[in-house]
């Protein structure tokens, strides 16, 4: 029997196995065709080549395509973030209050629409700022956060000076000049964040920064009747006593950081990379496919400042002392011992006579402690008050009321404003004379007088004059504001121990034209003519 080595009968084996290969495949071929032509009406044509009906064995491979693989679930949208009450609550504010003025001034349109835009970017970035505190634990502004946090109220102080900005190119002559004054006088409001005790407080001051020249704005198109603008006004005033209640109960104290939160920066990065608009994110693609884009980039990296070395003390002073106190025990090696024959309590000879030795005399008796006023919080607030007793006006004891406080006086009232602060009074019509005493931050709107404005012991004293009036008297005035129309440009102001009073004169063009009155005057005594000859000082450069 002939033998056959092992590769002989591997290669014999793989034949057949092709052979057999070949025919099962044949006859797959055959039943997918004959199934193909049951399904498929067979369409003859005048070229067409009749086919056989057996069919031929195919000497292909067929290729089936493998399944698609199945496609990957949607992942569900991520749930929307519920906002904290404090930042829901001031989104409504923003919503109902500011933005009705914003549609406002849309309507007016260009400057006036311009600036009300930038303040809705400050209170969305106020939005954000309050959204940060209250995921985030206090920042250390005496460490290392001050450069931080300074970044992140960045957006607010950008919306303030692009407002001011706006402001500050228009003339006065521009028919808008007191809309742009009144918002950007005004616009500091939105640093009430920022101030950590009785912010609402702040709110209040910027309430009352704004109604100078917004009730310009009311008196001018009261006498032209134009409502948009009378609408605008108090739409504008509307926003601040809503503020002020907003911040009243949410934040009395300043804005209330979360203990337990984590740092800020980390708060920051992680409300930079979340969506504000709450929109989901997007799904990752499926497997084997191409890899999840990269991360947003996130906040600008922190600046850091160069720190400066304190500037060693000089020599005396708090530095001298306290550098003598950290020397412990050592401090009293100077001072000199008192002999017992000097010691009151051991010579009663010396309390009856009431002398002691020279060493004791030197030494002198410490003067009483002076008396200290009592402080804001322990003293007595009387109450306001606006009377009209015979012919005499009363309005005293307002501090930053809601409102300005509006009067109709006649020919022969005599109007006394006292102890008023933060507060706006225009009288209407023509009264006989005003005096005004001890007042912080008053603006006064007049039309008519008969006699004088004497204004005594006040400060930042602002006043305006719509008609006429003979005289105004200032007695120890500091920083006072005067603005005067063209029937009262020629009224006389008299002057004793102020300081930084200024008088604004309507010209032709319709723009005021600012005179400071002098503050310093020189006196020298002139031997011709026997008498003291006085002198306004005025400074150059």
């Amino acid at each position: 029997m002939a033998t056959h080595s092992p590769m002989h009968n591997f290669t014999t084996l793989i034949k057949r196995l092709e052979a057999a290969t070949s025919r099962l495949e044949d006859i797959a071929q055959s039943a997918i065709d004959v199934e193909s032509a049951q399904q498929t009406p067979l369409i003859t044509s005048p070229t067409a080549t009749p086919q056989s009906s057996t069919p031929a064995p195919s000497t292909r491979t067929p290729v089936i395509p493998p399944p698609p693989p199945p496609a990957a679930p949607k992942p569900a949208p991520p749930a929307k973030e519920e906002l904290p009450e404090e930042v829901e609550d001031f989104n409504t504010f923003v919503s109902d209050v500011v933005e009705k003025w914003v549609k406002l001034s849309d309507e007016i349109g260009g400057p006036v629409a311009e600036q009300a835009k930038q303040v809705l970017k400050g209170y969305q970035a106020t939005s954000k700022f309050i959204h940060l505190s209250t995921k985030a634990k206090r920042p250390d502004l005496k460490g290392g956060d001050a450069t931080l946090y300074q970044n992140l109220i960045q957006p607010i102080a950008n919306a303030i000076t692009a407002v001011n900005g706006i402001k500050d190119k228009a003339h006065r002559s521009d028919p808008f000049f007191n809309h742009l004054s009144a918002v950007a006088d005004s616009i500091i409001v939105l640093a009430w964040p920022t101030i950590p005790i009785k912010p609402y407080k702040h709110v209040q001051e910027a309430r009352d920064s704004a109604q100078f020249f917004g009730n310009k704005v009311i008196t001018a198109n009261k006498e032209s009747g134009d409502a948009k603008h009378l609408e605008w006004v108090k739409s504008y005033y509307n926003i601040f006593p809503e503020l002020i209640t907003y911040v009243k109960e949410k934040f009395s104290d300043g804005l209330k950081w979360n203990a337990n939160g984590p740092h800020i920066s980390e708060v920051a990065k992680a409300l930079a990379n979340a969506s504000t608009n709450g929109a989901p994110a997007a799904p990752a693609p499926p497997a084997g496919g191409a890899p999840p884009p990269p991360p947003p980039p996130g906040p600008p990296p922190v600046l850091k400042i160069n720190e400066q070395k304190a500037e060693p003390a000089p020599a005396g002073g708090l530095g001298a002392v306290f550098s003598e106190l950290n020397q412990g025990e050592a401090v009293t090696k100077g001072l000199r011992k008192v002999d017992k024959s000097e010691m009151t309590h051991k010579n009663p000879s010396l309390r009856a006579s009431s002398v002691v030795s020279e060493g004791s005399a030197a030494r002198g008796k410490s003067p009483a402690p002076g008396k200290k006023p009592k402080p804001e919080s322990m003293r007595v607030k009387k109450p306001s008050k606006k009377v009209l007793e015979g012919n005499k006006w009363t309005i005293e004891n307002y501090d930053s009321p809601d409102a300005p406080i509006e009067i109709d006086v006649e020919m022969s009232h005599s109007i006394l404003i006292s102890k008023c602060t933060k507060t706006t009074i225009i009288l209407r019509g023509k009264a006989n004379a005003v005096t005004i005493e001890n007042t912080n931050r008053l603006s006064l709107v007049v039309e008519d007088l008969v006699s004088t404005v004497d204004a005594v012991k006040s400060q930042n004293f602002a006043l305006q004059v719509m008609g006429t009036i003979p005289t105004v008297l200032l007695d120890q005035v500091d920083s006072a504001q005067i603005y005067f129309s063209k029937e009262s440009s020629s009224t006389r102001v008299f002057t004793s121990k102020s300081t930084g009073v200024n008088v604004n004169v309507l010209g032709a063009d319709d723009d005021y034209k600012e005179l400071a009155l002098p503050d310093q005057i020189c006196s020298h005594y002139d031997e011709e003519k026997g008498e003291m000859v006085n002198e306004i000082v005025s400074h150059a450069g």
